[in-house]
């Protein structure tokens, strides 16, 4: 019996490359946001979320949403809000 990864190592590929990219952002704090970026992309692709859709919905309502609602936006509570009030 033979052990086959091949789906294990697709699934972490993003993060390695991501890993060596890290190193030539230029500072830590790009870094970091790099990393938040990586970690936006895979939340999205976790929830089947449509990254455009998302970005269009959130810059949209930003602006008008109260501080303490802001929190509404983040992916995963904004694709529980969608099921209620979908985007058109």
């Amino acid at each position: 019996m033979s052990i086959v990864n091949n789906l294990i190592e697709c699934s972490i590929r993003g993060i390695a490359q991501g890993r060596k990219n890290f190193l030539f952002c230029g500072s830590h704090d790009r870094a970091q946001r790099s990393a938040m970026l990586y970690s936006f992309m895979g939340t999205y692709k976790l929830l089947g979320i449509n990254p455009m859709v998302w970005m269009i919905d959130v810059l949209k309502k930003i602006n008008k949403q109260p501080a303490d609602q802001t929190q509404d936006l983040l992916p995963h509570r904004w694709k529980k809000l969608q099921e209620i009030e979908p985007v058109l």
